[in-house]
C-alpha cells in the first residue's frame, strides 16, 4: 500500500450546561456550507493542542491555554464520496476553562456561533462532528468515519468505527 500522510485536524468542544457550542458555516464555505460545525482547524507547523488554543482565539477571541484542553474523541475520516481523497485525523478537545465570551472573530468562516443542546443539535450538523460528540458523550475514544471494512472485519462496533 503506498504511503498516504493524513491531515491533521483540532477541534474545540465548549460546554456549557449541557450545551455545546457550534458555528454555522457560510453558504461560500469549500467544506460543509450552511452546515454547523465545531470550532476547528488544520494543525500547521505545531502541536494539536497549540493548534487548538490559537483557533480558540482567531475564531472566537477567546482565551484558551494548553493545560485547560483535554483529549477526548479522535475521529479517522475518509470521505466516502471521493475514494482518491486525504485521509483525516480529527482530534476533539474539551475545553475545561477559557477567557472571554466567544464572538464572531471570522465572518467569512462562521456567520454565527450558537449553544445548543448536546441532545438536540442543529440540522445539518458535520455528519464526523455528530458521530465525536456521541462518542464523547458514550465515553468511546475513537471513531472512524467513511472507511470500508477489509474483508472479514467486523465493522461499526461502538468506539470502534460506525
Amino acid at each position: 500500500m503506498p504511503f498516504v500522510p493524513n491531515v491533521v485536524g483540532a477541534h474545540l468542544v465548549f460546554e456549557d450546561k449541557g450545551r455545546v457550542l457550534l458555528g454555522l458555516r457560510p453558504p461560500d464555505a469549500l467544506f460543509a456550507a450552511n452546515v454547523w460545525h465545531v470550532p476547528a482547524g488544520h494543525v500547521e507547523r505545531e502541536s494539536a493542542r497549540a493548534c487548538a488554543v490559537r483557533e480558540a482565539g482567531e475564531e472566537l477571541g477567546v482565551t484558551v491555554m494548553e493545560p485547560d484542553l483535554e483529549l477526548v474523541h479522535t475521529v479517522h475520516l475518509l470521505d466516502g464520496d471521493d475514494p482518491e481523497g486525504v485521509p483525516r485525523l480529527q482530534l476533539f478537545f474539551r475545553v475545561h476553562r477559557w477567557r472571554g465570551e466567544p464572538r464572531l472573530m471570522e465572518p467569512d468562516r462562521c456567520v454565527q456561533w450558537r449553544w445548543w443542546p448536546l441532545h438536540a443539535l442543529p440540522d445539518p450538523t458535520v455528519e464526523y462532528t455528530v458521530a465525536a460528540l456521541e462518542g464523547i458523550a458514550n465515553g468511546w475514544p475513537y471513531t472512524d468515519v467513511g472507511w470500508r471494512p477489509r474483508p472479514g472485519e467486523a465493522h461499526g462496533k461502538p468506539g470502534l468505527g460506525r
